[in-house]
């Protein structure tokens, strides 16, 4: 289960370029909310308290309850837009979520046991990460925080393929639903 966040919005009538500018200036980032039931709202969120949840890698595929003028919700991250030459983000994309409803997220892979990996240890091999995260569907309450990829049998020449990794009960992967041709290989040792 994925760690779950909170962040505080405040609801914005002023839409357009030149508002979402003076947002920016405030130190707040333009955002909107939608899925669900209800209406998509637009918001604003504190610049400092997104920037600070970001650093955090499972903020990206987690639970985060919103309070929207003191009424809270439940959405995830759905999309960010980022200035292409400054670490600074213009606008947020959330999604509200039920309890009932599948949701697809993208999760994090972690690739252990790297240097117990025959091909590592025995060959002199390089691992070769070649996917970093995965888009999974599950329940809200089953989003994993991340994936684990046991590298400890991988031996050199050989690769782990997409149907190999093993998921939390509950998860499965979306890739693997268009058919055998989407089984990628996402890790291998050269």
């Amino acid at each position: 289960m994925a760690n779950t966040y909170s962040l505080t919005a405040i609801t914005r009538n002023d839409l357009g370029k030149g508002a979402s500018r003076r947002l920016r200036r405030e130190n707040l980032v333009p955002a909107i909310i939608y899925g669900g039931s209800g209406e998509p709202v637009p918001i604003s969120l504190k610049r400092n308290e997104i920037d600070r949840n970001l650093l955090d890698e499972a903020f990206y595929s987690s639970l985060i309850t919103l309070s929207v003028d003191g009424k809270k919700e439940v959405v995830v991250l759905r999309d960010l837009q980022r200035h292409p030459a400054k670490p600074i983000v213009l606008h947020a994309d959330l999604q509200r979520i039920t309890d009932d409803e599948e949701i697809k997220v993208v999760v994090p892979l972690h690739f252990i046991n790297e240097d117990i990996a025959p091909g590592v240890k025995m060959d002199g091999g390089n691992v070769n990460r070649l996917v970093v995260d995965i888009e999974v569907s599950c329940l809200p309450k089953n989003i994993p925080e991340f994936i684990d990829v046991d590298l400890s049998k991988l031996e050199k020449g050989n690769s782990i393929h997409l149907s190999e990794v093993e998921l939390p009960e509950g998860v499965r992967s979306t890739q693997l639903a268009y058919g055998e041709e989407h089984n990628l290989a996402i890790v291998s040792i050269y």
